[in-house]
């Protein structure tokens, strides 16, 4: 994987902070978030949990659903619970995903990136407790 730029990331940040706003924009009511944290093989995953659950707290939004991937960092396409909330999203269980930072859904530009297109194909959105530029 390839080390993101810093045009690279604040450009893929202001795309993923407009889309946010216009996915929650829509949204009547309470906010549904499924909280994502990838994790090397027998890595706790508490800490990085905690910073994610931590932001849906000040945020006042719903945590509805906690996935962990204990892949490390593999293409995004393969990570099962990563999987399972995108399919959460199709179904409008949830409004979009609460992760600790970017490198939890991909370090390379293209696949972030194509996260993002993706997420905004489903009216949702990505929240991140560190922003990209702060990799």
């Amino acid at each position: 994987m390839t080390q993101p730029s810093s045009a690279a990331n604040r450009q893929l940040s202001s795309l993923r902070r407009v889309q946010l706003e216009t996915a929650l924009r829509n949204v009547q009511g309470e906010k549904r978030f499924g909280l994502y944290v990838l994790v090397n093989p027998e890595q706790d995953p508490a800490p990085r949990l905690a910073v994610v659950q931590a932001l849906a707290t000040r945020q006042q939004w719903t945590v509805t659903i906690r996935a962990i991937d204990h892949t490390g960092p593999t293409d995004p396409a393969v990570r099962p619970q990563l999987a399972r909330l995108l399919t959460a999203l199709r179904q409008r269980e949830i409004h979009g995903i609460v992760a600790a930072s970017r490198v939890d859904i991909s370090d390379d530009d293209q696949e972030y990136e194509a996260m993002l297109h993706q997420l905004r194909a489903l009216h949702a959105g990505l929240a991140l407790a560190c922003e990209e530029t702060v990799l």
